[in-house]
């Protein structure tokens, strides 16, 4: 059995993460935008994620619906809408966040066919009866706390009508030390180093998550550090996707 250090045997819901507040710099916040490219492409390893759990389900008799929920700087939002027009798909990708910065700065980006942005949260969406093939998050979950998860969990089982893959970071003090080294050098001038640390202490074990996740969900663990939380529709073939 692993023993960990005393402080990481329990999620560190206390801390709170500089880009969060309204009066962050609005210099650094905009650099960190930049930045999260970089940290998403190798930490985040989203296109392993899209080849294994959302290209399977890509149809090419119709457009395919993608809903990117709290987006941020919408770089993982424009990378599927640039993995899946290389694929041959034809797709209406949204990323939807409510802070205003984050939508001025994925809207300031050049146009990609197929993609758009809005500010607005989960449930404006659910409410207006909007649907979805697949809806993804990106190290959103540990920024909620539990009624806001229940929430969007619910809203996104609401307007799924193929599969939910909500991603996240794995707290693990290994995990934590490998990303302090390795952003010391490369992100001292935005929010990226101190915020990823933070996020870190926040974030759930495979075990913790599994136990907050209502019936019908399941965590699986994508190497090295990180979760999907995932649903299907139940009318979605078994044999849609697998992890490769």
């Amino acid at each position: 059995m692993t023993v960990w250090p005393k402080r990481w045997a329990v999620r560190d819901t206390e801390a709170t993460e500089r880009m969060d507040d309204p009066a962050a710099d609005p210099e650094l916040l905009d650099r960190t935008y930049e930045q999260f490219y970089w940290i998403n492409t190798v930490i985040g390893r989203w296109h392993r994620t899209y080849r294994s759990w959302i290209r399977p389900l890509l149809r090419r008799d119709r457009p395919n619906t993608i809903l990117d929920i709290g987006c941020g700087g919408g770089d993982v939002t424009r990378a599927l809408a640039r993995w899946s027009l290389r694929d041959g798909f034809a797709s209406s990708i949204l990323g939807i966040d409510p802070d205003q910065r984050a939508f001025a700065h994925a809207n300031a980006k050049p146009a990609v066919p197929g993609l758009g942005f809005r500010r607005a949260y989960s449930a404006d969406l659910a409410a207006e009866g909007q649907q979805f093939d697949v809806i993804i998050s990106n190290h959103m979950l540990h920024h909620l706390s539990g009624s806001e998860l229940d929430g969007l969990l619910s809203d996104s089982e609401q307007m799924c009508r193929g599969r939910v893959v909500h991603a996240d970071l794995q707290r693990s003090p290994v995990a934590h030390a490998l990303f302090s080294a390795g952003t010391w050098p490369l992100f001292r001038h935005s929010f990226i180093r101190e915020d990823g640390l933070t996020s870190l202490r926040r974030s759930y074990t495979k075990a913790e998550l599994a136990a907050v996740a209502p019936r019908g969900w399941r965590v699986v663990h994508q190497r090295p550090y990180r979760n999907l939380l995932m649903f299907d529709d139940p009318d979605l073939q078994q044999s849609a996707g697998s992890e490769g």
